[in-house]
């Protein structure tokens, strides 16, 4: 019955092909190049035309960038946000009181712009670390911001990008209270991707009108389902943020806990999160595969995600999914150091539908089979615990010989 619950929603939540940041209703988006790259676009903006209830979940790194600072400093000040500025290329952490100095200017800077409030105005930065930003180009990307050709949803995904090698973009359409509402979300990220809330950036907009606290409770909670739940290389960045933005105009009624179809609101942020999480799990450095460990009978759901990121960040079990080598003691190893109570009698683990341990001890297998599987873009590995209701799902990439050539070369 509670599969079958969970069905009925997931079909009332209709996922847009070609849907993006600004498939919600007042929402624009654009990018441009201002020079911090060579040649590649490097600084864009999201505007609503009403201040938005927004809402934000940060990195827990204890070195945290500047505009993650400004930025809450922002969303503290009245819980809204009605333009919001990011530049790719230095990431304006670790830069002291002039990077500090530096991302307050570049807020200031938007909200003229955009002719909005400064406390109605959210910074973000991607990047090197350790270098300041260089104002007289972010200055430049601003007074281009006006410009029509600028203002395409494409340029902002592209302007957000670092080692990234693909857009990531996503929109869900739910019905609420006979309103058509949209939940739409674009990302970044590809290289530091351990997120404790990577260089990991999310933005998330609704033309729902949503209470702040609300939209905050239920972002902290998917998140943890979600970004919180992806890993490349097991670094957790300086300037991790995931903004969420609910400006209204779709003229329903606030939604809050309350509100009897919460649940289809929850529902669609829950899917264009897990969407954009994926797509940065996919796109990792050097990345030729999606991993999902999927963790069912732990003694808790939090256990069981604590022993499905385990899996997922072994460089050891990594590098065996590359090789397409169905080595299961790599998998039994991750779980067993993941720190959460486990017993070994009774774990059975799955390589795709190729059981290859049966409570805890190996089953005989095709190992052609199961290579068939390895080889696939999508490697999904089952881990049933034996000891509970406990699941979680986690996902990663592969580790493979460019993502040392990649990070190997990174500052130049």
């Amino acid at each position: 019955m509670a599969e079958y619950a969970k069905q009925l929603v997931k079909e009332e939540v209709t996922i847009l092909p070609e849907g993006n940041v600004v498939t919600p209703k007042g929402f624009t988006a654009g990018g441009v190049h201002c020079g911090i790259r060579k040649s590649k676009l490097d600084f864009g903006w999201i505007y609503s035309q009403v201040p938005a209830a927004t809402a934000g979940v940060y990195t827990t790194n204890a070195f945290q960038a500047a505009p993650l600072k400004v930025t809450q400093e922002s969303i503290s000040t009245g819980c809204k946000i009605q333009a919001l500025l990011v530049n790719s290329g230095v990431a304006n952490a670790c830069t002291g009181e002039q990077g500090l100095n530096d991302a307050y200017e570049m807020r200031k800077w938007g909200a003229e712009a955009f002719g909005v409030l400064e406390s109605h105005t959210a910074v973000a930065s991607t990047g090197l670390i350790g270098e300041l930003l260089p104002m007289e180009k972010i200055k430049q990307g601003i007074d281009q911001i006006h410009q029509q050709e600028n203002n395409h949803v494409s340029r902002f995904e592209r302007a957000i990008l670092t080692t990234d090698t693909r857009e990531k973009g996503t929109a869900v359409q739910i019905e609420i209270e006979g309103k058509t509402i949209a939940i739409g979300g674009a990302a970044k990220g590809s290289g530091m991707i351990h997120p404790n809330m990577a260089t990991m950036l999310s933005f998330i907009t609704t033309d729902a009108d949503v209470d702040a606290s609300a939209l905050s409770a239920a972002l902290k909670n998917i998140t943890n389902k979600s970004f919180n739940m992806i890993t490349v290389d097991g670094d957790t960045s300086t300037n991790d943020m995931v903004l969420a933005m609910a400006n209204g105009t779709a003229g329903n009624s606030p939604l809050d806990e309350d509100h009897p179809e919460w649940h289809l609101f929850e529902k669609g942020l829950a899917i264009v999160c897990e969407n954009l999480a994926k797509e940065i799990a996919r796109d990792g450095e050097g990345a030729t595969k999606l991993v999902e460990v999927h963790v069912t009978g732990a003694e808790t759901d939090q256990a069981a995600q604590a022993i499905s990121k385990s899996v997922i960040s072994s460089n050891l079990v990594k590098t065996a999914i590359h090789g397409a080598d169905a080595n299961w003691g790599r998998l039994i190893t991750a779980i067993g150091y993941s720190g959460q109570p486990v017993n070994p009698d009774k774990v059975s683990i799955s390589i795709g539908s190729v059981k290859v341990v049966n409570e805890g001890m190996p089953v005989a297998f095709d190992e052609a089979e199961a290579k068939s599987h390895l080889m696939q873009d999508t490697v999904i590995i089952f881990a049933d615990m034996g000891a509970g209701s406990g699941e979680a799902i986690a996902w990663g990439c592969d580790l493979s010989y460019d993502y040392v050539r990649i990070n190997a070369s990174y500052r130049t």
